[in-house]
Order: structure tokens, then C-alpha cells, then sequence
């Protein structure tokens, strides 16, 4: 399916020349003078060889179709990540290189959607958001009460991120999965 370079996203398969690319970046550039262009940072599924390519926006590229589904997240084995279809419990194994950075958000029971092309995983996406504990994290010093404080904290999955100055240990709090800032104290 051919699609424009603008409309592709983080996480969208290309075909380019038979071979088949996931997008790990995507970013439109609009200069002052000039066309327009999208700059798309790419990972090549065969062998993982990334590669970045810049497109005129009114470019059409070849789409992919995958198969996108919601899986279950059971467990990580070594460099594997074991998932589990909830409609048929078939079981997916998906290794590291595909998962990277994101694998630390990733709880036991946790809704994952995961793309597979022709039964392999290709790529992750992760809820918007996840409830995490401070483990560790500075005294609240008196009088730093100004609105703009931060200070930074370790979660207890050991990403290390800036909390407002009235979260403590022990503190639940909500994350973006995207680039893991604190996003709100958990209601529950």
C-alpha cells in the first residue's frame, strides 16, 4: 500500500526494494525556505542494520501490512520476551534487538500491541503510560516549595527520571512509556 512520507510513525514497516524497514523515527522538517521533508530513521528487520533516509513529504513510499494484535507480556527469558495471545493463547517470543530500550516498562499481564510480519515480531508498543513506585529519591529539603522543583528518582523497574519535590518513597506515580517523564501521582 503506498502511503506519504509525512504519514509515516514510529513503529510503521516499509518496504523499500523488497526489503522490510521499521520506522524508529519520524520527523517532519518544514524549513524556511525550501520543500518540505521527512526524515525517517529506520531499522532494517533481516539483520537490524539501521539506516535513515530523508523523503520529500509528497513522496509515496510502500507500506508494509502487518499484522497488528494485543498480546499478553508473561515474562523475559535471557534476551527473550515471551508474550501470549489472549484469544487463542498462541505464544510469541520476541528477542531483545526488537524490544530494546522499551523493555523495561514492561510488567507480567501487562496489554501490550505487538506487529508481527508473517508470525515474527517486528516492533512493540507499550501503553502511553504506566504506574510505577519511587524506590529512591532526596529528602524533601524545607522551603523548596517553589512549583517548578524537580529532583530526580529512581523507579522500581530502575529508570531513573524528575519527580515534583513532594514525591517520596515508596510514592506511586504515572510515566510516559515514550520518553519516561512523570507524568502525574497514581490515583490509586
Amino acid at each position: 500500500m503506498k502511503v506519504a512520507a509525512s504519514s509515516l510513525r514510529k513503529g510503521a514497516v516499509v518496504d523499500m526494494e523488497g526489503r522490510l524497514y521499521v520506522v524508529l523515527t519520524a520527523e517532519n522538517i518544514h524549513p524556511g525556505k525550501g520543500t518540505p521533508v521527512t526524515q525517517l530513521n529506520m531499522r532494517r528487520i533481516s539483520d537490524g542494520v539501521k539506516v535513515s533516509e530523508r523523503y520529500r513529504t509528497t513522496e509515496v513510499v510502500e507500506r508494509a501490512t502487518v499484522d497488528q494484535r494485543e498480546y499478553t507480556f508473561l515474562y523475559k527469558d535471557g534476551e527473550e520476551y515471551h508474550f501470549m495471545n489472549p484469544a487463542n493463547f498462541d505464544q510469541v517470543v520476541a528477542r531483545d534487538d526488537i524490544i530494546g530500550e522499551l523493555g523495561v516498562y514492561l510488567a507480567d499481564g501487562m496489554t501490550v500491541t505487538l506487529s508481527t510480519f508473517e508470525e515474527n515480531p517486528i516492533s512493540l508498543e507499550l501503553p502511553a503510560r504506566v504506574t510505577l513506585e519511587v524506590v529512591e529519591t532526596e529528602p524533601v529539603v524545607k522551603g523548596q516549595t517553589a512549583s517548578g522543583s524537580y529532583k530526580p528518582a529512581i523507579l522500581n523497574n530502575g529508570v531513573r527520571t524528575m519527580v515534583p519535590t513532594y514525591i517520596t518513597v515508596g510514592t506511586r506515580i504515572v510515566v510516559t512509556t515514550e520518553d519516561g517523564a512523570f507524568y502525574e501521582r497514581a490515583k490509586d
